[in-house]
């Protein structure tokens, strides 16, 4: 097995072809929850904090440091499932937001 030990950059990740624990579906959990102004992501040492933010910015955002995340997501499970709160396909909203970080 080749795990991410010391990376927190998504797309790196996806690149090298680690192996690693699918949270895509932390992006369903977060499009979903519509009654949230502010999200404060709080949890012990080497949880995933940085690489579940590094993944959320790849995925609402169009480009990141130049390159497209288009197809980044296209084997995850938020890819395959089905539709959000408003009846559109998750991976729709996929480039469709600024992000600053």
């Amino acid at each position: 097995m080749r795990l991410p030990v010391g990376y927190s950059d998504f797309k790196e990740i996806i690149d090298q072809k680690f192996d690693f624990v699918d949270k895509s579906l932390f992006i369903k959990e977060f499009l979903d929850d519509t009654s949230t102004k502010v999200a404060v992501i709080t949890r012990p040492r080497r949880f995933g904090k940085t690489l579940n933010l590094s993944m959320l910015r790849y995925f609402l955002a169009a480009e990141v440091n130049g390159e497209s995340t288009k197809g980044l997501f296209s084997n995850l499970k938020i890819a395959h499932c089905g539709n959000d709160v408003n009846g559109g396909n998750y991976i729709s909203h996929q480039g469709q937001c600024p992000v600053i970080k």
